[in-house]
């Protein structure tokens, strides 16, 4: 069972809805605001939240009550990376959500690694000795995010193709978004799942 601010703890069930059938996910708020999640309901105030079997998203990551159970117990982690990069924490759980589903053993056929799903060398230029540990990751994915946002002057359309197809690829294209299929695809992806978090959340 994992627990987080009411709100933010029903992003991703509003953002994802998942066909019925399958396992499914149960949700109370305490008398704090503090929204829990399981699902194996233990206490009579749960409540069904989402009746599915794990599903595809547009992005391809796997969608189901686990993944949004899960994404939970990253939020401390995601919130403290976000003030220390600067970049707006649903930015970052955007990237997430396309990069890995929130499963922090995700390893790509190119070697990339964990929630951000880092490539070795940039993990170690960005301070991850272990790609595979949670805080590290996401604060190393973040300032590396940052950079990129930095060096395109705040346009998350060609930061984000660089964080998916590399500074290189991006700049040889004349900073423009580079014909590739895989980044033409992840772009409006991951700008889709922030834009549907941002408007959730009221954050700006």
């Amino acid at each position: 069972m994992v627990a987080r601010p009411a709100l933010a703890g029903l992003m991703l069930a509003s953002v994802f809805a998942a066909a019925p059938a399958g396992a499914d996910i149960y949700t109370f708020t305490d008398e704090q605001g503090v929204a829990h999640f399981t699902n194996v309901p233990t206490d009579a105030r749960y409540q069904v939240l989402m009746h599915s079997a794990p599903d595809l998203s547009e992005a391809g990551a796997r969608i189901s009550p686990a993944m949004l159970a899960r994404s939970a117990e990253y939020d401390s982690i995601i919130e403290t990376a976000a003030t220390q990069s600067s970049v707006h924490p649903e930015l970052l759980r955007a990237v997430i959500v396309v990069e890995s589903g929130f499963d922090p053993d995700a390893l790509s056929a190119k070697g990339a690694r964990g929630l951000m799903q880092l490539m070795p060398a940039t993990a170690r230029a960005y301070g991850a000795s272990d790609a595979g540990d949670p805080t590290q990751n996401v604060q190393a994915g973040a300032r590396y995010l940052r950079d990129l946002i930095d060096r395109y002057q705040n346009d998350l359309e060609l930061a984000l193709a660089a964080y998916n197809a590399g500074e290189s690829a991006v700049d040889h294209y004349g900073k423009r978004i580079p014909p590739f299929r895989e980044t033409r695809r992840y772009v409006p992806k991951v700008l889709k799942v922030y834009k549907d978090l941002v408007a959730l959340t009221g954050t700006i």
